[in-house]
């Protein structure tokens, strides 16, 4: 069976809902969105907490809400929602294979958006040693055992990071009844905002470990220590407790781009994109965390509508840049940055970049250079390594053609 369409986006959850919405509002006429799920809407449909739409739809609420209002806006749309469908290869640079409970079919479209955002990285990728017990989540994994299946989790828990994610896993643990014994960051602060941290860990009275890193995992059947190593002195202690939940550290779920010959960038891990969300195969783009793990769903979502512009754009003209384009680099400690080209010569409509850093910088200068030339410079209180720096993108006007690459440094 094969089925055709305008745009095909891949992935249900904010950033591809709001991408698809976005382009049946600009009179684009098929547009379909896939997901592997049993219900489109993402990650939100497990967080049983407030915090979202804050940005995006200039309201809050909390996230099984805000799946259920995309979803609805999605529908009245017109846009076609498949679920239970997982796309299992490409047989062309526009056409993908996809296999569901109604059998296997090759979708043909005139774009792809890949929204198919990302993942935590679980203790084994974090290569933490110790015994297999019950008992270690993500937080992923332990906002469906609390909120979806109703399955008790534990009585004593450790946080592994302190993250936005880490924060919420507090609220997650609260409301299953279990104690948060403390949250764990091998950095020298946590990265979250104040209100966050306040309103979760200070509420429920969490302690925060920072400077400290989980060395092993005790147990038989179940969780019952976790060693912890202060990073300062060398010196380890033995923490009680029979749940251990791995948060954040985050990877773009790009399995899919990988497959389809798309360029990944080495630092994102995710597609390579330039400033209007093109990948480097013509006619496929991409939105949301799949790009850079992980902003909040509202950023997500805010990105999806902006990248349906540039799609629409590309359906209505056919235009793909054929010239070379100013390439965005970084260095350390800053960790990463996107999107990771400029569209030559200096078109720049994204009106942001976002960067990250390797760890804690007090008083930094962030600048953007090209060659010898600074086109933008700021100095900063503090940057924290899991929280974005989002740096508005009118400089990159200045940036032209075949002068070499713009570098974020850190002066």
């Amino acid at each position: 069976m094969t089925s055709s369409c305008d745009v095909l986006v891949v992935g249900g959850g904010p950033s591809g809902l709001a991408a698809a919405i976005a382009l049946r509002r600009q009179g684009i006429k098929q547009v379909m969105v896939v997901d592997r799920e049993q219900q489109a809407g993402g990650i939100p449909r497990h967080s049983a907490h407030t915090g979202y739409g804050l940005r995006d739809l200039r309201c809050l609420m909390d996230g099984p809400h805000y799946a259920r209002h995309y979803v609805g806006l999605a529908e009245k749309a017109g846009v076609e929602l498949r679920t239970e469908t997982f796309l299992t290869g490409w047989r062309g640079p526009n056409t993908l294979q996809a296999t569901s409970p109604g059998g296997l079919d090759e979708i043909e479209a005139g774009a792809v958006v890949l929204a198919t955002g990302c993942r935590e990285r679980p203790r084994a990728a974090r290569l933490v040693p110790g015994t297999r017990p019950a008992g270690v989540f993500t937080t992923g994994s332990l906002q469906q055992f609390v909120n979806i299946y109703r399955l008790p989790v534990g009585r004593r828990a450790l946080i592994v990071g302190a993250e936005h994610v880490s924060f919420s896993a507090v609220l997650t643990l609260a409301h299953a009844g279990t104690h948060v014994v403390a949250m764990v960051t091998d950095h020298a602060v946590d990265q979250s905002y104040p209100w966050l941290r306040l309103a979760t860990a200070g509420r429920h009275r969490v302690p925060v470990w920072t400077g400290q890193r989980v060395e092993e995992v005790l147990g038989r059947k179940r969780v019952e220590a976790v060693e912890i190593c202060d990073l300062a002195t060398g010196s380890t202690r033995r923490v009680v407790c029979d749940t251990v939940v791995f948060t954040g550290n985050w990877i773009p779920d790009q399995e899919l781009a990988r497959a389809g010959g798309l360029l990944i960038d080495a630092k994102t891990k995710g597609p390579w994109i330039d400033s209007a969300q093109r990948t480097s195969v013509r006619g496929v783009f991409a939105a949301g965390n799949v790009l850079h793990a992980a902003e909040t769903a509202d950023l997500a979502a805010l990105c999806g509508r902006y990248t349906a512009e540039r799609v629409a754009s590309y359906l209505r003209d056919g235009r793909w840049p054929e010239e070379p384009p100013v390439l965005v680099k970084c260095e350390s400690p800053v960790s990463w940055v996107s999107p990771n080209a400029l569209v030559a010569p200096g078109d720049v409509p994204h009106s942001q970049f976002i960067l990250r850093v390797e760890r804690v910088l007090e008083r930094p200068v962030l600048q953007a250079r090209q060659g010898d030339r600074v086109l933008w410079s700021r100095r900063y209180r503090r940057l924290r390594p899991a929280l974005p720096i989002h740096v508005p993108a009118g400089w990159a006007r200045r940036a032209p053609a075949g002068e070499g690459p713009v570098r974020f440094v850190i002066a």
